[in-house]
């Protein structure tokens, strides 16, 4: 029996696109639904989309109220497992909802340790970017995302509660120095 191939963070490619449909279909069946990539576009032209994606890291043609941020793809084989967005910097939004990184595991990949795997591997990536130090948040209801960020050295700092929130946001910080070398 051969191990499975080890897990990559990698920035999306034209070919993926078959893969990344299938992933983002199956984030946004679930209840609630989840928006696994970021307006994503029903065109035909996927290859646009990635140029899109990748721009973003330069500041490019970035939606809303998005910053600068790194966009990759969770890849195992060929099989993309879910995703993260490493934000360069925190604007208001950011700093009470969604800080420095925003992950996410296909439904069918929930469990296996992807999450906790993901947000490691956005680490180094933090700290190439010259963050030491990062915001993770997660609803305070959802106790397996809890458990990601306190596996990664996530040190929490408080709840954040909003009237246009349905549960409060829990604010973790990660020491990246203190959490690689460990």
């Amino acid at each position: 029996m051969s191990a499975e191939p080890k897990m990559e963070l990698r920035p999306l490619q034209p070919d993926d696109e078959r893969a990344f449909r299938l992933a983002h279909e199956a984030a946004a069946r679930r209840d609630p639904p989840w928006q696994f990539g970021f307006q994503v576009r029903a065109e035909p032209d996927f290859a646009a989309y990635v140029r899109w994606t990748r721009g973003w890291a330069a500041g490019r043609d970035i939606p809303g109220h998005f910053v600068p941020n790194t966009y990759l793809v969770a890849v195992i084989g060929n099989e993309i497992v879910g995703r993260t967005s490493i934000r360069h910097r925190l604007n208001a939004q950011l700093m009470n909802i969604g800080g420095h990184v925003g992950y996410g595991v296909t439904p069918s990949r929930e469990g296996q340790g992807v999450a906790t795997e993901i947000l490691r591997l956005s680490l180094p990536i933090c700290l190439e970017l010259g963050l030491d130090r990062i915001l993770v948040t997660c609803d305070q209801d959802n106790i397996p995302s809890r458990r990601v960020i306190e596996k990664n050295g996530g040190e929490f700092e408080n709840a954040f509660s909003s009237p246009e929130l349905p549960v409060p946001k829990l604010r973790y910080w990660i020491d990246i120095q203190k959490q690689l070398s460990l």
